[in-house]
C-alpha cells in the first residue's frame, strides 16, 4: 500500500487533514508512519500486510489502554491509526546505556507490568476471537525438527513441547512482541508499542523472556542471576493474584523450562541458516549487539544445563549439545553482560 492511499484513507478516518509522513521503519509485513494532523499534533499510521497481525493488534489495542490509544481502523485495507506516544526512549536503549540504576528500575518495572496485565486479562479470553493455538509454535517447531534432521542429530519430539504450552491452563493475554525495544518509558510510565501478536497464551511463554533474557529479541546480552531474579519476582509476583498455583516452583519452574524450550527452538530454526557459513550481527544498525552466532551457542548451552540440572526434556539437552557440538568450529566470544549492568 503506497504512502499516499495510507494517508489519504487515515484522514478521511479521523476527518482531519494528514500530513508530513515519517517512515518509522516498520517492518517487511507492515508499514508504519507518524503523521501531523491540521491541528499540528501528530498520530501513527500502521499499515499491515498481514490479515491476522491486524486482526491481533487492532483487537490487543481495544483490549487494554496499556499501549497507545486506538483511533481509528479500516479492515479492508488493514489499516489502524493509534495515538501517537512520542519519541521517548525505549528498555533497549537504557539496558544499552551506562546507568545501572535506570536499567535495574526500568527492567522490574517491565516485568511487573507484564504481570499486572496478565493477572488482570484472566478470565477475558472470550473478549478476543477465539485462538486455541500459537501458529509460530507449529510452524517453527517442525522447522527445527527439519534443521536438526538435516544435521544428522536425532529430533526430540517438538509437539510434545507445542502441545503442552498451547494446552496450558494458566493463560493469559499479551501483547505477543514484549521485546525492549517495544516498550516506551514514558514520564506516565512504561507503555507497549506492538501488538500485532496479541492474544492469549501460556503465562510461561512471557515469564520466560526474564530468565533467557528477552527469547525472541535482537537485545540479547547475559543478564546477571540477581537482576534476572529479581525480574522474574516482578512478574511471578503479579500472576500469581490471579493464579496461586503459580507460587508452587514445582509447577512455575517446569514451565519456565518448557516455554525456554520452545523459545530456543524457535529461534534456532528462525536463525541457523543465516549463519550457517559466516556469522552476522543480531541487529545490522546496532554494532555493540552480540552476534547471531553468539546468542545462538549462549541460548543451547544454558538451555542443555538448566535441562540437565532439573532431569527434565532429556531429548532436548541433548539435541543442544549437539547443536554446540557441530558448531564448535564458530569460535564464539562468551556473552557479554548488558552494558548497562556490567561492574
Amino acid at each position: 500500500m503506497e504512502t499516499a492511499d495510507i494517508i489519504k484513507t487515515a484522514s478521511v478516518l479521523l476527518g482531519t487533514e494528514l500530513s508530513e509522513p515519517v517512515d518509522l521503519g516498520g517492518s517487511n509485513r507492515s508499514t508504519v508512519l507518524r503523521v501531523r494532523t491540521a491541528e499540528r499534533g501528530t498520530v501513527i499510521l500502521k499499515a499491515h500486510g498481514d490479515e491476522r497481525e491486524y486482526l491481533a493488534e487492532r483487537g490487543g489495542l481495544r483490549f487494554t489502554d496499556l499501549g497507545p490509544r486506538l483511533l481509528a481502523a479500516e479492515d479492508g485495507l488493514r489499516l489502524i491509526v493509534m495515538e501517537d506516544l512520542g519519541g521517548h526512549r525505549n528498555l533497549a536503549d537504557v539496558l544499552l546505556g551506562g546507568d545501572e540504576a535506570a536499567a535495574r528500575a526500568a527492567l522490574v518495572e517491565w516485568a511487573a507490568v507484564y504481570g499486572r496485565l496478565a493477572a488482570a486479562s484472566v478470565g477475558r479470553e472470550h473478549e478476543l476471537p477465539a485462538r486455541t493455538d500459537e501458529p509460530w509454535l507449529r510452524e517453527y517447531g517442525a522447522k527445527f525438527a527439519a534443521l536438526l534432521d538435516g544435521l544428522g542429530i536425532e529430533a526430540p519430539d517438538i509437539d510434545e513441547v507445542v502441545t503442552a504450552l498451547e494446552q496450558d491452563r494458566f493463560r493469559v493475554f499479551s501483547p505477543g512482541d514484549i521485546c525492549p525495544d517495544n516498550n516506551l518509558l514514558t514520564p506516565g510510565g512504561l507503555r507497549p508499542i506492538d501488538f500485532e501478536d496479541a492474544g492469549f497464551h501460556s503465562v510461561f511463554l512471557d515469564a520466560a523472556y526474564t530468565r533467557m533474557p528477552f527469547a525472541t529479541c535482537w537485545c540479547v546480552f547475559r543478564l546477571p542471576k540477581m537482576f534476572s531474579l529479581e525480574a522474574e519476582r516482578a512478574y511471578r509476583g503479579e500472576v500469581v493474584t490471579a493464579y496461586p498455583e503459580l507460587a508452587d516452583d514445582r509447577v512455575w519452574r517446569p514451565g519456565i523450562r518448557l516455554a525456554t524450550v520452545a523459545h530456543v527452538a524457535l529461534m534456532s530454526a528462525l536463525l541457523f541458516e543465516r549463519v550457517r557459513e559466516e556469522d552476522q550481527p543480531m541487529h545490522r544498525s546496532r554494532p555493540e549487539v552480540p552476534s547471531i552466532r553468539t546468542i545462538l551457542r549462549y541460548r543451547w548451552d544454558t538451555t542443555a544445563a538448566a535441562l540437565e540440572r532439573a532431569g527434565e526434556l532429556p531429548a532436548f539437552a541433548a539435541a543442544f549439545r549437539a547443536l554446540l557440538a557441530a558448531t564448535e568450529h564458530w569460535h564464539t566470544a562468551d556473552l557479554p553482560v548488558y552494558p548497562a549492568l556490567r561492574d
